[in-house]
């Protein structure tokens, strides 16, 4: 099974459809801030959140509980597509209904092997995987630049242009709008 979530309008044909409207006619109605979710425990291959997960979980316990969720239903080796406004660009901060960053970084804290790093190097992190049996590898992630600028990148790689290219990744480190989205691929890694 495949799933999904947060479908709204965006529907995919070979996946369960699911959002918590029922106006967006999804295949399945569910308010993933609703637990236990109904699906079976390692029943499910992949999960898609596009644009969703920045939606979901304002407080942290209800945000660690969807992190739970997902490892939950996800077979071993299952992966969580995820797709979310940067949070350096006006699509993150125009959205009163956005209430959680998502970055590698917060989501590296549900990685045992990123953890077990962190904790051997006396790290200040919160080792959340660990503590709440969730362990999630980062397969990839990757940001998106906005159109301008994925122009003027590739412009500046197809002539070899080192000075265009460093100036475009400082100002994507630097500016707000240069970055879109981030994407991320996590795989479900057993205990």
């Amino acid at each position: 099974m495949r799933l999904n979530l947060g479908c709204g309008y965006n529907h995919e044909e070979v996946y369960v459809n699911v959002d918590k409207f029922a106006a967006c006619k999804p295949d399945q109605v569910v308010d993933l801030e609703q637990f236990p979710w109904p699906w079976e425990d390692n029943s499910v291959s992949e999960i898609k959140l596009f644009h969703v997960l920045e939606h979901l979980g304002q407080t942290p316990a209800c945000f660690i509980r969807i992190m739970g969720e997902m490892y939950r239903v996800l077979e071993e080796n299952g992966v969580v597509d995820i797709t979310v406004p940067h949070p350096r660009s006006d699509a993150y901060l125009g959205d009163p209904t956005h209430v959680r960053v998502i970055t590698p970084g917060v989501l590296s804290l549900f990685s045992h092997k990123f953890l077990n790093k962190a904790i051997a190097e006396k790290s200040a992190n919160s080792p959340l995987g660990i503590y709440h049996g969730i362990n999630f590898d980062i397969v990839s992630a990757q940001d998106v630049l906005n159109n301008e600028y994925t122009q003027k990148y590739n412009e500046a790689l197809q002539t070899d242009d080192e000075y265009t290219k460093q100036v475009i990744l400082t100002a994507a480190k630097e500016r707000f709008n240069v970055l879109t989205e981030t994407k991320i691929k996590l795989r479900k890694v057993k205990l």
